[in-house]
């Protein structure tokens, strides 16, 4: 089983920090590079920069959650997120299709919600 994940190519967890401004703010993210190449496709597809697509996740955590403590995990749930509800057909695989094209409430709505399943003791 182990097989797959550790032939994986090593330059997918290699890590890469990146310097962008926030409201005027420097600040530095550091990811695995496949993440990266998440976030690219992800920006891509509504026609923004990775930066851009940065600040407006972190526009809109802010303004649903608040504070945002570990913006960097953030980014990770949502790199996974996307690929998930691509397999799941949640978003389209069609990459020309824009995120900002979906209606948001359908797809949460017949996405599933991630739950870890614990056996009983």
């Amino acid at each position: 089983m182990c097989k797959i994940f550790v032939c994986a190519d090593p330059a997918l967890y290699e890590t890469s920090t990146r310097s962008l401004r926030l409201h005027g703010v420097v600040t530095s993210i550091r990811l695995e590079d496949h993440f990266w190449q998440v976030l690219d496709e992800i920006g891509r597809r509504d026609g923004m920069s990775v930066n851009q697509l940065i600040t407006k996740l972190y526009d809109e955590i802010s303004e649903a959650r608040g504070e945002v403590r570990n913006f960097t995990s953030f980014l990770r749930v949502c790199c996974l997120r996307y690929l998930s509800l691509q397999i799941s057909g949640g978003i389209p695989s069609d990459v020309s299709i824009p995120i900002r094209s979906l209606d948001a409430d359908a797809v949460l709505a017949r996405s599933k919600p991630l739950a870890l399943e614990l056996p009983a003791i």
